[in-house]
């Protein structure tokens, strides 16, 4: 039975990687329908890793860090359209929430201040360098990179406090959260650069992948 759910993963993490890489090739090619239908498709592979899981342990984690990885493919879809960026905000807003509920839940608030000194004073200065390009979007904005970098913390002391595979997956993802997005917000709000599509969305998926393989992992688990 573990050797089956595991051979379901790799396939499922395999179909992930094949469309992450068709999506990103659709985008460069400026295939839009193609790109459009890829890159959905792509997080709702990442979904299907947690969501077919076995569920042993940790359940409402498991749920809370599933309806997350849904707001982020709601996400996707929004930002296909540029009308859209604000309500796409919102709805990755939505999912970092809901991941910081699920780490708190999971193991507790987390309290190490130096790990916080470092994310929030590296988020600080990003927002600082970003501030005067940000116009109409400055309170959004600002509230988004405060809630990311709150996830990003405890995300991190996950591991900071029981290190195990799991738990270094989380911290690996929560840190390429932020940084896909601080791309995203240089070639948003500053200038695009080359090949800038295909590093945010290569991170991106990097990172909700790796949160969607360290849930998979600790609601399999049985809880003794």
């Amino acid at each position: 039975m573990v050797a089956e759910t595991n051979k379901t993963t790799w396939l499922i993490n395999i179909f992930i990687l094949v469309s992450a890489c068709l999506a990103i090739y659709f985008g460069l090619s400026n295939e839009r329908e193609l790109f459009t239908f890829f890159k959905p498709l792509t997080t709702i592979f990442v979904i299907a890793v947690p969501f077919f899981a076995p569920k042993n342990g940790h359940v409402t984690f498991g749920r809370l860090v599933i309806v997350g990885l849904v707001f982020c493919l709601l996400g996707d879809v929004l930002l296909l359209f540029d009308a859209y960026f604000l309500f796409g905000l919102g709805a990755f807003l939505l999912a970092h929430i809901l991941f910081s509920i699920s780490f708190v839940q999971y193991m507790g608030f987390y309290k190490n201040w130096i790990a916080f000194l470092v994310l929030f004073g590296i988020a600080g200065v990003l927002f600082y360098w970003l501030r005067p390009d940000l116009g109409d979007l400055l309170l959004p904005v600002s509230i988004y990179v405060l809630i990311i970098t709150f996830m990003a913390w405890q995300g991190v002391g996950l591991y900071m406090r029981k290190r195990n595979n799991a738990h270094a997956l989380l911290a690996m993802a929560v840190l390429f959260f932020m940084f896909s997005d601080t791309l995203l917000a240089i070639a948003k709000f500053k200038t695009p650069f080359y090949l800038s599509g295909p590093l945010i969305l290569s991170t991106y998926w990097l990172s909700i992948g790796l949160i969607a393989n360290a849930t998979r992992k600790i609601i399999s688990t049985i809880v003794k």
